[in-house]
């Protein structure tokens, strides 16, 4: 029996349910949905996960302060919060972890107890500046000098919050011994760690020394016990990064799971924010090294969402709910927005005038109005049937090779993670095509002799139905390509343009033939429905 195609593995962070889930968090979340969604219209196997990591002392302070043990408080913003922003963002993800299942503690403690019984872990203790915010001891030298109402203390560089000092006696990984295979992983991958500024700032990390880690604590019970010790629990991050494979069979008896992993594993992109990269590149290679298990083949940081010139947080309270958006503009045009706007990788701003000016001048004018006076025009000289094309000039030849420059640059952006420049390509296919219709000006071609009949119905094989016919398949390219990124306008487009009767659904589309034009045969339905993207008023 053949082996099975290994499947296109792509996660997300699992996030921390000490609060609801702000565009920070579905911007990453998007991101994934987008890149998954992509190669799926590649047609090949893909897994997208997500979930939520649920343990650790910040879990456990923020559950106190609500009055509710730490199970109950993630119990409830996992149903109320994280489960419904999915289909709030129409996230499309094949599985949700959470660190409490029992799936995934087992596996973590059958993953620890083969590390300590291989002498990766030793028992030692440690005292130094604690982030409760990182769940993350911090070296001095990383430390903020404290300003306004932290005056002459130490805070975090990323939270703008004191630090605490801790001392424990803990259990310990032998990190510090895998800093020359990490650095020679960095030098012989440069992959393994994107973007480059990404990779640069691992590599000086790692180029400083790496200390052991220390992966328990005993001053809370919030997590999960060491098998050997139950006095301690483990590191919350430790714990949370091998949830990547215990989601997808890692440490299962069952025979079909473990056979999902094999079939899934190594993964091939997590996908992070910057502030969480050195956990990830870092501390998540060494502790599969140590367990003599394959590498992901990518860890990618994109940059903050940032809201006036601030990383998105509650704690800063610049935390933006996506509902709070998506209310107003659309799933669709949320995607789209930060997909666009921001070069995947670096930082970038949201701002709502910003985000009305693109729908308006983009997805409504841009887009939304090509779909719409071509599906008119097809309604009003041919009745709705898409018509016979004739002869075709360099205007529809340069239009086809348009589109297939689109698909190209789309694909090879797509393979880098440059979403933002994907997107780009294709929208270079909308211009086009509004501009061949200005250029071929079909409502002007219907008034020249011969075009249309008696009774002013366009005429199969004229310039007239030429135009028409290219536009349409101009938009058929952009429903697949666009489809992962706005996948309800896409999906109702290609309804509008009759596709489905005659093609089959948009999902099972390639993208790498979407730009070959003449595909829609004559004769199909095109219908003119509701506006893809109504305009919005400029104060909305």
């Amino acid at each position: 029996m053949p082996e099975a195609a290994k499947s296109f593995y792509l996660t997300t962070p699992i996030y921390y349910v000490n609060d609801a889930p702000h565009i920070g968090h579905a911007y990453t979340t998007v991101a994934a949905d987008v890149v998954t969604r992509w190669h799926r219209q590649r047609q090949e196997d893909v897994w997208f996960l997500t979930g939520t990591d649920e343990h650790g002392e910040k879990v456990l302070r923020t559950a106190e302060k609500n009055g509710v043990s730490p199970q109950e408080w993630a119990d409830r913003l996992v149903e109320s919060a994280w489960q419904p922003v999915l289909e709030t963002i129409d996230a499309r993800n094949d599985d949700f972890i959470r660190t409490t299942q029992e799936r995934h503690v087992v596996a973590v403690q059958k993953f620890l107890q083969g590390l300590y019984d291989a002498g990766e872990i030793y028992k030692g203790s440690y005292e130094g500046p604690y982030c409760v915010g990182c769940e993350e001891y911090k070296l001095p030298g990383e430390l903020l000098d404290g300003t306004g109402e932290y005056a002459g203390q130490k805070v975090c560089p990323i939270h703008l919050r004191p630090v605490e000092m801790l001392a424990e006696e803990n259990y310990f990984f032998r990190m510090s011994a895998y800093a020359d295979r990490l650095l020679a992983l960095y030098e012989e991958h440069p992959e393994f760690v994107q973007p480059a500024s990404a990779r640069n700032e691992v590599v000086g990390f790692v180029k400083q020394g790496l200390q052991d880690l220390s992966i328990s604590r005993s001053t809370f019970d919030w997590g999960i016990p060491i098998p050997w010790d139950d006095k301690h629990v483990l590191y919350v991050w430790f714990d949370a990064l091998l949830n990547y494979m215990t989601a997808v069979g890692y440490g299962s008896d069952d025979a079909a799971e473990r056979e999902r992993f094999a079939r899934t594993w190594p993964a091939d992109v997590h996908l992070v924010g910057k502030d969480i990269l050195r956990f990830h590149a870092v501390i998540w290679p060494a502790m599969l090294m140590a367990a003599g298990l394959p590498l992901p083949k990518q860890v990618f940081a994109h940059g903050w969402l940032l809201v006036g010139g601030e990383k998105m947080s509650k704690s800063r309270l610049t935390g933006i709910a996506p509902s709070d958006i998506i209310d107003t503009f659309g799933s669709d045009a949320f995607r789209y927005y930060f997909m666009r706007t921001i070069g995947f990788g670096g930082d970038g701003s949201f701002s709502w005038e910003d985000m009305v000016a693109r729908y308006n001048g983009e997805l409504a004018n841009g887009f939304g109005n090509l779909a719409s006076r071509t599906a008119a025009m097809i309604g009003k000289y041919f009745g709705g049937t898409l018509p016979a094309a004739g002869a075709r000039t360099d205007l529809e030849t340069d239009l086809e090779a348009v589109a297939a420059k689109a698909v190209a640059d789309a694909e090879a952006a797509i393979d880098r993670m440059a979403i933002h420049d994907a997107v780009a390509a294709v929208w270079s296919l909308v211009d086009a095509t509004n501009g061949y219709l200005t250029e071929t000006q079909p409502w002007k071609v219907a008034k020249e002799p011969g075009e249309t009949d008696a009774e002013g119905r366009g005429v199969d094989g004229g310039r007239l139905a030429t135009s028409l016919v290219t536009a349409a398949e101009a938009l058929r390219a952009l429903a697949v390509l666009l489809h992962p990124v706005t996948p309800k306008a896409a999906a109702r487009l290609w309804e509008a343009l009759g596709a489905e009767p005659v093609l089959g659904p948009i999902a099972a589309q390639p993208v790498a033939s979407a730009a070959s034009f003449g595909v829609l045969p004559a004769g199909t339905t095109v219908t003119k429905g509701a506006a893809l993207f109504p305009r919005l008023d400029e104060d909305a």
